[in-house]
């Protein structure tokens, strides 16, 4: 099966909910690093619209507790996928997208400059599905092959480029499974 294609900074065949939260990046070529990150809301559920809505500045008053601690946030990840595999993109991979904060990766900091965040559905305590790793990789297949400046190597999780700060995708998420189907 081919890899998808992106244009125009969208990846073909998914769902597009576009998010405001992105600006232009210092330098549209240096796109050198893909952050995993893990992401439910309310925390522990799945399947509902709170990352949509959290991405696109839409979260509601009063459905849930948390909700009204993060309404204020002004974020998104360029790509979220689902439990069920399903991807949705908010952010074009040209744009820099606010997913990352406070970051740092081999010396470099502000991550967001130069990185392309990826969300997946789930919890630090969870497995992730085997549906959630191959669409994972195939993303990250097509983001290598269209961005020169990406490769296998450059993959990290948002905990290692924030760390004390951040813990996500978590200790269930499987690197060595993720690098076995990049084949890296």
């Amino acid at each position: 099966m081919p890899e998808p294609m992106i244009q125009a900074g969208w990846l073909e065949g998914v769902r597009h909910i576009p998010s405001p939260n992105h600006d232009e990046r210092p330098d549209p070529e240096d796109v050198s690093l893909i952050v995993v990150h893990g992401i439910s809301l309310p925390p522990g559920e799945f399947g509902g619209d709170g990352v949509e809505r959290l991405f696109t500045n839409t979260l509601p008053e009063g459905v849930h507790p948390y909700y009204d601690t993060i309404r204020n946030l002004r974020v998104a990840a360029h790509a979220f996928i689902r439990r069920d595999g399903e991807v949705i993109q908010f952010v074009p991979f040209h744009r820099r997208a606010w997913h990352a904060g406070v970051s740092e990766y081999r010396g470099r900091s502000v991550c967001n400059d130069f990185s392309i965040g990826i969300e997946l559905e789930g919890t630090d305590t969870l497995p992730y599905t085997e549906d959630q790793y191959g669409q994972l990789a195939s993303l990250i297949r097509a983001l290598c092959a269209h961005y020169p400046s990406l490769s296998t190597e450059r993959i990290a999780g948002h905990s290692e480029i924030a760390p004390g700060r951040k813990t996500d995708p978590g200790p269930c998420f499987e690197w060595p499974r993720l690098h076995g189907l990049l084949g890296s």
